[in-house]
């Protein structure tokens, strides 16, 4: 079984507390539903992208009225949520000059985002997911993403 089947098949058993797929297109869709209800709370047009343990998206939604460079930017800030096994928004610190990790965005080609917005889905103190959200100033795209991250974990209560 390869790495990427066996990361489905935990991911599958992932269950909400009414027994469904916590990682269901269904479930997923509400969590994106969840982030778009804050977005329009807050004015803002966002992109919003989902992804897996190994940051590959898995659903991504862009809101009519987002900036084109949240598309870019959101399954960045997922991406970057999980290689770094972070939010976003603590990687910053890391990578200024003299900071332990100074030079790895410049050695990552622009793939690493270090800004709030990319935060990742923990349970039982494993990463299985990731929520990027790009579109507004950084406090709004964190409180998107953490809308979607909390809707998702909320079902597995």
């Amino acid at each position: 079984m390869t790495p990427e089947n066996l990361f489905v098949n935990v991911q599958s058993a992932i269950k909400n507390s009414d027994g469904t797929s916590a990682f269901s297109r269904q479930n997923l869709q509400k969590a994106l539903d969840a982030g778009e209800k804050k977005a329009n709370e807050i004015k803002v047009g966002v992109t919003m992208c989902i992804t897996d343990a190994y940051a590959q998206p898995i659903l991504t939604y862009h809101m009519p009225n987002a900036n084109m460079v949240s598309l870019e930017l959101a399954p960045k800030k997922a991406w970057s949520a999980v290689a770094m096994k972070m939010p976003s928004k603590e990687i910053s610190a890391q990578i200024q000059p003299g900071a332990p990790l100074y030079q790895m965005g410049g050695m990552l080609d622009g793939k690493l985002a270090s800004f709030a917005g990319g935060n990742p889905i923990i349970v039982n103190n494993q990463i299985v997911g990731s929520v990027g959200v790009s579109g507004g100033a950084v406090e709004e795209d964190q409180a998107v993403s953490l809308a979607i991250v909390n809707y998702i974990k909320e079902g597995l209560k």
